[in-house]
Parts: C-alpha cells; sequence; structure tokens
C-alpha cells in the first residue's frame, strides 16, 4: 500500500465524517419547524423556547468538538500508517517473540522487571513444536540476550517464550524482545502491523529503528 493510498483513504474518511455532521442550520430548521407547528392555543412560551435554544447550543458545541476529536484521531492515524510504511527495509527492535534462523546461532533478547534466580526460554518451530530448551541460572533486573545454538535446526522462523522466577520460587514478569528488519506492512481494523521475523508486531511496540546493515 502507498503513501498516496493511505492519505486519500483517510480523507475520503474525513469527507464522509464531516458530510454526517449536524450543523447550525440544521438546528434553526428544527426550530422553525417547532414554532410552525406548535399549538395556537398553547404557544411555546419565551422561557422554553430560550431553553431550547441553550439546548441546541450546547449540543452544537458537543457535536462540534466531538467531530474535532475525531478528525484528529483520523488524522494521527494516517501519519502512523505513513510512517509504517516508510519503515519496510529498515530493521527494528520491538517487543515480540519471534526469531529468524539463518546461521548456526541466533540471539534472544528479554527485558526482566526484576533479578531472577532462575530463567527458562523454550523454543518452537512454526508448527508450534518445542525444538529446544534453555536453561539459565541467575539474571540481573533490566535487559538480558543470551546466543543460541541453533547450528542442528533447519533455517526459518521460530518462537521464544522465557519465563523467570525469584528466589522464592515466584514468577517474575518478564517481555521478549526482537530485532529483524521489516519486510512488510498489513492494517488490521485501521492500525499498521509491521511483518518482522515472520510475524506481525504493533506499530505501538517499536521500541527503535535502525538503517538495515
Amino acid at each position: 500500500m502507498t503513501i498516496e493510498s493511505i492519505n486519500s483513504s483517510s480523507n475520503e474518511s474525513l469527507q464522509s465524517l464531516q458530510a454526517d455532521t449536524l450543523g447550525k442550520d440544521d438546528f434553526l430548521e428544527m426550530l422553525v419547524a417547532q414554532l410552525q407547528n406548535q399549538d395556537p392555543l398553547n404557544p411555546l412560551d419565551g422561557a422554553d423556547f430560550t431553553a431550547q435554544l441553550a439546548q441546541f447550543s450546547s449540543l452544537e458545541q458537543l457535536s462540534n468538538m466531538n467531530t474535532q476529536l475525531e478528525v484528529l484521531n483520523l488524522y494521527q492515524s494516517s501519519l502512523n500508517n505513513a510512517q509504517s510504511v516508510n519503515l519496510i527495509g529498515k530493521e527494528v527492535t520491538a517487543r515480540g517473540d519471534g526469531i529468524k534462523v539463518e546461521g548456526p546461532s541466533a540471539e534472544f533478547a528479554y527485558n526482566l522487571s526484576e533479578s531472577a534466580e532462575q530463567v527458562t526460554i523454550k523454543i518452537y518451530d512454526e508448527e508450534a513444536n518445542l525444538v529446544d530448551t534453555i536453561e539459565l541460572g541467575s539474571q540481573q533486573e533490566g535487559e538480558n540476550s543470551v546466543t543460541w545454538d541453533c547450528s542442528d535446526v533447519a533455517h526459518g522462523d521460530y518462537t521464544f517464550e522465557i519465563s523467570a522466577i525469584d528466589d522464592n520460587g515466584d514468577e517474575i514478569p518478564v517481555y521478549t524482545i526482537i530485532t529483524g528488519q521489516v519486510t512488510g506492512v498489513t492494517f488490521k481494523e485501521g492500525s499498521p502491523y509491521l511483518s518482522v521475523n515472520g510475524q506481525d508486531i504493533s506499530f505501538g511496540d517499536i521500541i527503535s529503528v535502525n538503517e538495515s546493515g
């Protein structure tokens, strides 16, 4: 998908949103219609009429505020979509659990919320079969990495999961980090996802971007 097509789609959405907005002329037509069709024997008094005018004015202001927020959201979405397309071919670091095996070794990275007594890494192939388990000793809080000897497995896309426990045997929150080249972009419900190491990564999960190579 090109940036031009993204911008065109966003402009059409904005035009559709603005066309559906209830404006001051619509409010006026409603008031005139009410006055024309009121009971002559029981006309609308000035206090009620003023109250309705105030209600219409408040409703219009709230409607305009809501429309402006929706317009800003559409512009922000369009900007994110365009930025995600520009990332194709670049190397990114992001939160994810996919790894591409292309040589005799591969590196896993992860972030521990606190120091761990034991860390376990499990690696799965594309069919979700467990292909290897790495048992690590104590690890420090923060970002860590480990090199996996994958010389005896086929090249391709793999996933990994990491579990960690403290010295009391309690589980420690940990999130995995991947690095790879962006090979494509898909859009799901209006949000961009980057294809990295065979996985779709949310645009919001990107940590850093580097020039490939």
